[in-house]
């Protein structure tokens, strides 16, 4: 799998990606990661990359002439279009997309190419949104300085996906919104600390006893943290009940 990015700070890019597990996808060749400077596909000797909104207002806006050589440069097409059914994919990262979330992820991990346009200043123009990109994709409801942040989050969500990339299996598969939920809570020795115990079910090593604490503590702590997630998760009547019973005794 390969991740372009493009952007106007490519020297960002080059500590983040050296560390953990996306080193370790680099390095075993699961994964290629470029970052090229949009500074590259100007055509005028200043390499301007930027200009004044028409209709006034503050800020500069991202011109469409380089972003536009660029993902075609890279990816060969000149249109989002001409990109359907393949596996490539041209994602703008943007305060207006729509929030990035496991699904997604999921999804760009079976690329064989994603390019990330990272927006700066006051945005792109518009005509990048509607033309050129595949997916306009935001990390969360609040302003960045610029894309490079959001670029970052993407593709380490995306690689810990690829096969072989964590050193577990099933790592990927247990984690939190793996199944629509928070993780379950986590512990490891002492036993005890500062008065507080590890759950018993935890230490007496029947897994089917620890599995259902498990997913019934992950429950729990999705409808403390994350409420919204249990409208989409498929749950038992039996656990609705538990739910609604937990709620009623807050």
């Amino acid at each position: 799998m390969r991740f372009d990015i493009i952007t106007i700070f490519p020297g960002y890019f080059a500590p983040v990606f050296d560390y953990g597990i996306v080193r370790r996808a680099r390095a075993a060749g699961l994964v290629e990661i470029a970052a090229h400077d949009l500074r590259g596909w100007t055509s005028d000797k200043h390499r301007i990359v930027d200009d004044r909104p028409f209709g006034g207002g503050d800020g500069m806006i991202l011109k469409p002439e380089p972003l536009f050589a660029a993902v075609e440069s890279l990816t060969g097409a000149k249109e989002a279009g001409e990109l359907a059914g393949t596996r490539k994919r041209v994602v703008l990262l943007s305060p207006q997309g729509k929030v990035f979330d496991q699904r997604l992820a999921h999804e760009l991990a079976t690329c064989e190419q994603v390019v990330l346009v990272c927006g700066r200043y006051e945005g792109v123009d518009e005509r990048v949104a509607e033309m050129l990109v595949t997916d306009e994709v935001s990390i969360g409801d609040y302003v960045l300085s610029g894309g490079e942040a959001a670029a970052a989050v993407v593709v380490d969500a995306v690689v810990r996906l690829i096969p072989g990339a964590l050193g577990s299996e099933t790592s990927a598969v247990n984690e939190s919104f793996a199944e629509g939920l928070l993780d379950f809570p986590h512990y490891t020795r002492p036993v005890e600390f500062r008065g507080r115990r590890v759950p018993e079910v935890l230490l007496g090593g029947n897994h089917g006893e620890i599995a259902l604490w498990r997913r019934r503590a992950a429950l729990s702590k999705t409808r403390r943290n994350r409420p919204d997630l249990l409208e989409r998760a498929a749950l038992t009547d039996e656990e609705l009940a538990r739910l609604e019973r937990e709620a009623n005794s807050d």
